[in-house]
């Protein structure tokens, strides 16, 4: 499985959407269950799918589907 499919799945397993839905419009303003509890949800499946620990800034910063890949790739996690 590669890192896409991995961080997909995450989203798709979180936010209970097909991966179609996954685009530069997949935001936390736009997805009606990406709310704090959703958000949390989104970040533990992260950071246990790839075996990280999040810093806080990340947390706060990770708003977005396309804006959490740029995030990942500060922990060597190239998607």
């Amino acid at each position: 499985m590669t890192t896409l499919e991995m961080y997909n799945g995450v989203f798709t397993e979180c936010f209970q959407v097909e991966a179609e839905a996954l685009n530069e419009e997949f935001t936390s303003e736009n997805v009606s269950e990406w709310d704090s509890i959703g958000h949390m949800n989104l970040i533990a499946m992260l950071e246990e799918t790839f075996n990280i620990f999040l810093e806080s800034e990340d947390i706060m910063e990770l708003n977005s589907y396309e804006n959490g890949k740029i995030i990942l790739k500060k922990y060597d996690i190239s998607i």
